[in-house]
């Protein structure tokens, strides 16, 4: 139970706007004979829940945005509206990406996407992430299905 909580904590923590990694922990506990839907479930559950606290925070500091200490501009921010606006809700597939992923869930929460659309298309996203993640772990490594 204390490795699927681990994998679960740390899914989240990598989520969110801090840096962390969890796929090497999700396939040495598949190495070590813990069951697959069960890491897939931690790992997807927790990544997801992490990025539902980016959209949280994006929604929530919009109301400081005329402060000093901002950390963005009114014109980062339009700018950050119009590419989002250009992809589309749809881009919240791939917020399981390296480096674009973690803002582009806090980028949504901005925007004020709803909530319902945004797990729908993240937790998607994320579950066929540490799906691929799992089958490539088989394939290439050995790790047994």
């Amino acid at each position: 139970m204390f490795a699927y909580l681990s994998l679960f904590v740390v899914a989240f923590v990598a989520a969110t706007l801090l840096p962390a990694s969890s796929e090497a922990l999700l396939l040495t506990l598949r190495q070590q004979g813990y069951l697959l839907w069960a890491l897939w479930l931690a790992a997807t559950a927790g990544n997801t829940l992490g990025s539902c606290v980016n959209w949280w925070l994006g929604r929530e500091i919009l109301r400081f945005q005329h402060r000093r200490w901002f950390p963005v501009d009114e014109k980062t921010l339009e700018r950050a509206s119009g590419q989002f606006a250009r992809f589309g809700s749809w881009s919240l597939l791939f917020a399981w990406l390296p480096v674009i992923g973690d803002p582009l869930t806090f980028v949504a929460g901005i925007l004020r996407i709803r909530f319902d659309l945004f797990l729908l298309l993240v937790a998607t996203g994320k579950a066929a992430r540490y799906a691929l993640v799992l089958m490539i772990g088989h394939s290439l490594l050995g790790i047994s299905a």
